[in-house]
């Protein structure tokens, strides 16, 4: 078992898998077998797959939070992470202080303020900093952890179904975020999006089926059929 990572200062993040497996300790069975994939260009990646396929397990060996057993990963990319249910991610009794507990930099306090508006502005919560996180709804606080990961320098955002738990309006407002994100060609950006939702996928600029523990190749919207 190898796995190598390495953090991404400048230029496009990407994420290689070459012959990953995962098991869980004592079981025969993987969960992930022997995947191989590559994510090198910015832009908006969605997986499906039925329940038990290895979407999420997938997302924590990218994310570092499991070792494979046998493979190499390759990790040029700040890998951040949007979890379901945001109250499961929010720590902090406002968003300003939310995000002040994710800034990574040593700034002055006019830089930091400017950074916390960038970051709000960027998804659609400007003015916001002074809000009391219990007065947000779901999607302004699914938009607000997006802005965690914006403003410590998070480049590769992985999403474990961000939208499931939020109305029809907040749900495209998420997406519609993420797309914009990965358009800015000035500030490289990728999102590894896993859904249920198959009407989410007209968004993506490549989709891929997990399948008995493997990721089938990248396809465009338009070419997928789900099996």
């Amino acid at each position: 078992m190898i796995e190598i990572e390495d953090t991404l200062q400048n230029g496009v993040p990407n994420v290689t898998f070459k012959n990953v497996s995962f098991s869980w300790p004592g079981k025969n069975e993987h969960v992930i077998n022997n995947c191989n994939f590559s994510i090198n260009k910015t832009g908006l990646w969605m997986i499906v797959g039925k329940n038990g396929s290895g979407k999420s397990t997938l997302l924590k060996l990218i994310n570092g939070l499991l070792i494979p057993s046998n493979g190499v990963i390759n990790k040029l990319a700040n890998i951040g992470m949007v979890f379901q249910n945001p109250d499961h991610q929010i720590l902090m009794p406002n968003c300003r202080s939310e995000l002040l507990l994710n800034i990574n930099q040593n700034l002055s306090r006019k830089d930091i303020s400017n950074k916390i508006d960038i970051a709000l502005n960027k998804v659609g919560l400007a003015g916001f900093d002074k809000r009391s996180i219990h007065t947000l709804s779901g999607g302004q606080k699914q938009r607000l952890t997006i802005a965690s990961s914006l403003i410590s320098d998070k480049n590769f955002i992985l999403m474990d179904e961000p939208t499931a738990l939020l109305d029809s309006s907040s749900q495209l407002a998420v997406l519609e975020i993420i797309k914009g994100l990965t358009k800015n060609k000035r500030n490289p950006f990728t999102a590894l999006w896993i859904t249920h939702r198959l009407e989410e996928l007209s968004y993506a600029d490549a989709v891929a089926e997990m399948k008995n523990g493997n990721l089938s190749d990248w396809q465009k919207p338009f070419n997928f059929q789900y099996n």
